[in-house]
């Protein structure tokens, strides 16, 4: 578990808001390894909010639990933007979620190299009545721990952005 009180309060903020719009999560994650689920459901009244979470931190299980094509893998690699828009629209399509959220990256110390360094880490998010989006950040080599801790939160960034009305859907905006 990460030790942040600014993410715990942003996580915090998250389930009031995803509670307020009658919406659930699902997270698919690889390098951060359940970390944004376990900061999900550290707060209190996230079982309505946090529909599951699955870390799938082999080639195996991505394809086994979320459905990413080993071929997908095997040409982009698990590091990749198909891969990560894949898991995302896998969790979603796996669970009752309307919004799923996946990450898959480096976080080191080995495992890098030029083309995919150390800090690579890609995000996708998968939205019931919308498009999947991408993000990929490239963090640097600060330390596992702390390339762990960026994803996570780049992770609340993107479910942050997503939460609420989607477009063609009514909302106070469009009244």
């Amino acid at each position: 578990m990460i030790e942040d009180a600014a993410l715990l309060a942003r996580a915090e903020a998250l389930v009031r808001a995803y509670a307020a719009a009658g919406q659930r999560i699902a997270t698919a994650e690889s390098c951060t390894g359940g970390l944004v689920a376990g900061l999900l459901t550290a707060v209190p009244g996230s079982s309505a909010v946090v529909e599951r979470g699955f870390v799938t931190y082999s080639n195996e299980a991505k394809a086994e639990s979320i459905g990413v094509p080993i071929d997908l893998i095997a040409a982009h690699g698990a590091v990749s933007e198909p891969v990560a828009r894949a898991m995302a629209e896998g969790a979603l399509a796996a669970s009752h979620a309307d919004v799923a959220v996946s990450v898959t990256g480096i976080a080191g110390p080995s495992g890098g190299s030029d083309a995919k360094p150390v800090g690579l880490v890609h995000f996708g998010l998968a939205l019931k009545d919308g498009p999947t989006r991408h993000a990929e950040r490239r963090f640097g080599d600060p330390g596992r721990a702390e390339i762990r801790r960026l994803s996570v939160a780049e992770a609340l960034t993107l479910l942050e952005e997503a939460v609420g009305p989607r477009p063609g859907t009514s909302s106070d905006r469009d009244l």
